[in-house]
């Protein structure tokens, strides 16, 4: 009896811990995507002049072949959702010129996970900011994750 006592509250301790380690893998690959995306994305406007033009959540934008791996932009992302390139779109009164959101698709809802939201926060903005509309990462229209590449 004290056996099976240890193993649950070691299972009670170790479980929080371990959904916290996945979260955080989760977290890390979006705000790795977030970065190479948005790096070709930028890379394409120098170098053409202009943004790409907007698309639909899960669609990919056909002036980025070549740049950026079709696969990882249009695969289900760690947090559910569809990859979204927005170009000059208006989110809660303000117009962004470029930015990258994670929308819910037919095939790919997005859960609202607000531990999630705060981890993509802290490690794209820093740990000392917790502000939805400021630095890169802000909470769009709908309370959907957008990557700001140019305000």
């Amino acid at each position: 009896m004290v056996v099976v006592l240890i193993i649950s509250v070691l299972a009670t301790i170790s479980v929080p811990a371990l959904q916290r380690m996945q979260r955080k893998t989760k977290t890390a690959t979006i705000v790795n995507d977030f970065r190479v995306f948005g790096a070709a994305f930028d890379t394409y406007a120098q170098e053409i002049g202009t943004w790409p033009a907007d698309t639909a959540a899960g669609v990919f934008p056909p002036e980025m072949d070549q740049r950026i791996n079709q696969t990882a932009w249009l695969r289900t992302t760690p947090m559910g959702g569809q990859y979204n390139w927005e170009s000059n779109q208006l989110h809660f009164g303000v117009t962004y010129r470029a930015a990258i959101a994670i929308n819910a698709t037919a095939g790919a809802p997005l859960p609202l996970d607000n531990n999630m939201l705060l981890d993509l926060e802290h490690a794209i903005d820093g740990k000392n900011q917790t502000n939805w509309f400021g630095g890169s990462f802000h909470l769009g229209t709908g309370t959907v994750p957008l990557y700001i590449i140019q305000p």
